[in-house]
């Protein structure tokens, strides 16, 4: 009985739950959510930066050789002045440099990664840039499809992978392809064949040595960042070299001859280019990034052809080919682009199926480029007197 009157005590001392005082607070809210903010299409951004990409080169080129402003290392000097102004201004205004904020940059990581890396990489821009003036932008393109292979080497030499065999033999179908495609060159000169492969040279120890740096990740930067840090280093490289090598033999003359605003404007594309290549990389993948520098090549090739009349023999297609078809394969692997392609033949039976007519056009539209291709290429060879006339009603549209 004591038991019982315990129990109805306490059960009264407890505290009751009030119900709600609104029915309103817990009924669902009728805001309709926000929708998501639409987004560009993943092809802007690679037309975007192919674009950029092969602008700078025929920009650079046109500039160097066309217009006559022989002064290589001067260009990239300015260039890397632009950037570093550029790159400044966008870390203070706006958000795409906040990635330097997670970067662990001291004063003894600057001297001994950063500084080495800018040496490569002025190096590689003034043999870059002063092949121009001995060399076809095609024959360039043909060339440079040895980077895997220099980078490959490289990574070798300095210890950073161990050497393998397998992998040696996966990158000979490029070797040998860009052989075949130098040999047969009309226009091989041993000047800026040289120029050239320093600039490859060049080019992929720098590479190797990013990829060290960035081995850690307390150090991962995109190349907007990069160049950030990069930029100066290169700036003052190249200014000094261009004092010593170039500015004496310069004048106003030829700065007002070339025309400032056609000098803002080439700096200007060269920095989009590395703006453009942070959202190439946050938009596609790894894939899409070696397809696209393997179709930027091939348009490369095709508009060096179309606007400055190079000719370009058989014999060196079929290099170039072979050398295109060696770079797929080593960075895709065997069963990796075996599974591409069999998902690409499967998109494609099914875009015949949905829309008959669209693909009978695009097999049309490719037929007439290549047809298109094919005669440009051996124009130059059969009709010269035509080509050139076409080549100079060209160069006078440019105003050059």
């Amino acid at each position: 009985m004591a038991e019982a009157e315990k129990k109805v005590r306490v059960s009264g001392e407890q505290a009751r739950v009030e119900p709600a005082a609104s029915s309103a607070s817990i009924l669902p809210t009728t805001e309709k959510p926000q929708p998501p903010k639409p987004s560009l299409h993943p092809a802007f951004y690679v037309v975007t930066w192919i674009g950029f990409s092969g602008g700078v080169i025929l920009f650079n080129k046109w500039l160097l050789d066309t217009l006559g402003f022989k002064f290589p290392i001067t260009l990239t000097a300015w260039h890397m002045m632009f950037a570093t102004f550029m790159t400044q201004l966008l870390a203070r205004t706006t958000t795409l440099l906040d990635g330097r904020k997670t970067v662990k940059m001291t004063g003894k990581v600057y001297l001994r990664a950063i500084l080495p890396i800018g040496f490569f990489f002025s190096l590689s821009l003034i043999c870059g840039n002063k092949a121009y003036l001995y060399l076809s932008v095609a024959f360039i393109q043909m060339l440079k499809a040895c980077m895997p292979v220099a980078v490959l080497l490289t990574t070798w030499a300095m210890g950073v992978a161990p050497p393998s065999l397998k992998t040696l033999g996966n990158v000979s179908f490029i070797v040998v392809g860009v052989v075949i495609a130098s040999y047969g060159s009309i226009e091989f000169n041993l000047t800026g064949f040289l120029y050239q492969a320093g600039g490859i040279t060049f080019e992929a120890t720098r590479l190797v040595l990013v990829q060290r740096l960035l081995s850690s990740a307390e150090y991962k930067m995109d190349p907007l960042v990069s160049l950030y840090y990069f930029a100066p280093v290169c700036a003052v490289m190249n200014g000094l070299t261009a004092l010593v090598v170039e500015v004496p033999g310069m004048s106003m003359k030829n700065v007002y001859d070339v025309g400032i605003f056609t000098l803002v404007a080439n700096a200007m594309v060269a920095f989009l280019l590395n703006v453009s290549v942070v959202f190439l990389i946050g938009k596609t993948s790894s894939l899409v990034l070696t397809l696209c520098g393997i179709l930027k090549d091939i348009l490369l090739v095709a508009a060096s052809m179309m606007i400055w009349g190079t000719p370009v023999t058989n014999l060196q297609f079929f290099g170039y080919s072979i050398a295109l078809g060696g770079m797929l394969y080593y960075r895709l692997g065997a069963e990796q682009l075996k599974g591409y392609l069999q998902q690409a033949g499967r998109s494609w039976s099914e875009f015949g199926v949905q829309r008959p007519a669209m693909r009978k056009a695009l097999v049309f539209g490719l037929v007439l480029v290549t047809i298109f291709l094919l005669l440009g290429g051996l124009a130059p060879t059969y009709a010269p007197a035509q080509t050139k006339n076409l080549k100079d009603i060209f160069s006078t549209g440019l105003g050059s």
